[in-house]
């Protein structure tokens, strides 16, 4: 045998034995993926009532343009532009003196027709006596009794000339008619004021502070959604009941003021299709002014059980909002939802939703349906909650690992 059977066959031998244990261990099995860490959450089941949300302007309950009543030249003005004012507060006063003499002379009128009455009485009573022994003609007692008819009724229009020369010498003194915050002076003093049958000279405007009105539009298809749950005993009229609104200015957060609706107007207005409301709010530390924009958040309808959750929890897909549930499996569905209003920082679920489904809060952008997961149970968070989204770097480099 040579030299190179044997190495050949030594070869052979070789490969043989690595052969047999090569067959001898088996394939290395392929680790199982990590299950993707999610965090779930129960729905709130509570109480709930629907409400919309519209936009307005505050405006005085009264407002008044103080006018002169007679004419004159302006004398004094007797308050703080600005300030607040209340009901019979002196504000100008008008030269009065025309209007004393012309009192003085009124008086004086009448004082005269009041003597000449009084003369022409005691004639009447001695024409009576001679007229019954007839030593008076009838001519003569017919002129008698028509002079004392004449005086009389003279009397009645002086009377009425020295109620009206009063009220023009009261109307130099011109006060405010409502207690509120009074605007600048129009006129200075030493003007002339005039007066006239369609008003006079405007010297100033009040309006009041407390309550005050704010008035905003209620669109078409929210009137009509209110009828509706009325004519189904779901909601009461604001026509019929006290229904209780909140309202909110632009540097405020929420509705902190608290009031009423006191108004609906009888018509929809064909131009804008919305329907005029106002509320009435107290205004006693005077937050709110008149000409205000205000946000009004108005209850529609009584209160009902309903399921929230949070914002964060939902998705779209294809134009349909959706929630990832978590079965008792730990595998994952969608659930098409009907979204409502939003309450205390969370969402309305109208339709779509039971209240023991587990619902994905975090992790929602590597989940799909059908995969396992591994879920952390928690609270459902809402809009002020702070939780930290995972990192889907590290979410997928622990699924490869």
């Amino acid at each position: 045998m040579s030299y190179r059977s044997i190495f050949t066959g030594s070869a052979l031998a070789l490969v043989m034995c690595l052969s047999v244990v090569g067959c001898a261990r088996g394939p290395a099995e392929a680790p199982a993926p990590a299950l993707i860490p999610v965090t779930v959450s129960f729905p709130f089941d509570r109480e709930v009532t629907d409400y919309a949300d519209f936009t307005g302007r505050t405006a005085a309950v009264d407002s008044v343009e103080v006018r002169a009543r007679v004419w004159g030249y302006l004398d004094k003005v007797h308050f703080k532009e600005g300030a607040l004012v209340q009901k019979g507060d002196l504000l100008f006063e008008i030269d009065s003196r025309n209007y004393k003499a012309a009192l003085a002379q009124a008086e004086g009128n009448l004082a005269s027709a009041q003597a000449k009455l009084k003369r022409l009485d005691a004639d009447l009573v001695r024409a009576d006596q001679l007229i019954a022994k007839g030593a008076l003609a009838r001519a003569e007692y017919d002129k008698i009794v028509g002079d004392r008819g004449e005086a009389l009724a003279s009397l009645d229009a002086l009377k009425a000339a020295v109620e009206q020369a009063k009220l023009d010498l009261g109307f130099t003194k011109i006060i405010a008619p409502i207690s509120g915050r009074v605007s600048r002076a129009l006129v200075t003093e030493g003007n002339l004021i005039s007066s006239g049958q369609l008003g006079g000279t405007l010297l100033t405007n009040i309006v009041s502070v407390d309550p005050i009105y704010a008035y905003f539009d209620v669109d078409e298809r929210t009137v009509q959604h209110v009828r509706k749950l009325i004519r189904e005993g779901k909601a009461k009229s604001a026509r019929d009941a006290e229904i209780r609104i909140g309202l909110g200015l632009a540097t405020e957060q929420g509705h902190p003021h608290q009031g009423t609706i006191d108004f609906v107007d009888n018509q929809v207005n064909p131009k804008t299709g919305t329907l005029r409301v106002r509320g009435v709010f107290p205004n006693k530390n005077e937050v709110l002014s008149p000409g205000f924009f205000t946000r009004v958040r108005v209850p529609i309808g009584f209160p009902h059980s309903a399921l929230l959750i949070s914002d964060r929890a939902i998705d779209t897909d294809q134009g349909q909002k959706i929630v990832y549930v978590v079965d008792k499996d730990n595998k994952v569905s969608t659930r098409p939802i009907l979204l409502g209003a939003r309450h205390d920082g969370l969402r309305v679920i109208e339709d779509g939703l039971k209240k023991d489904d587990r619902v994905i809060v975090i992790g929602l952008q590597l989940v799909r349906p059908g995969i396992t997961v591994e879920p952390t149970q928690a609270d459902m968070p809402n809009s002020n909650s702070k939780f930290e989204e995972p990192n889907p770097k590290q979410l997928q480099s622990s699924k490869s690992e």
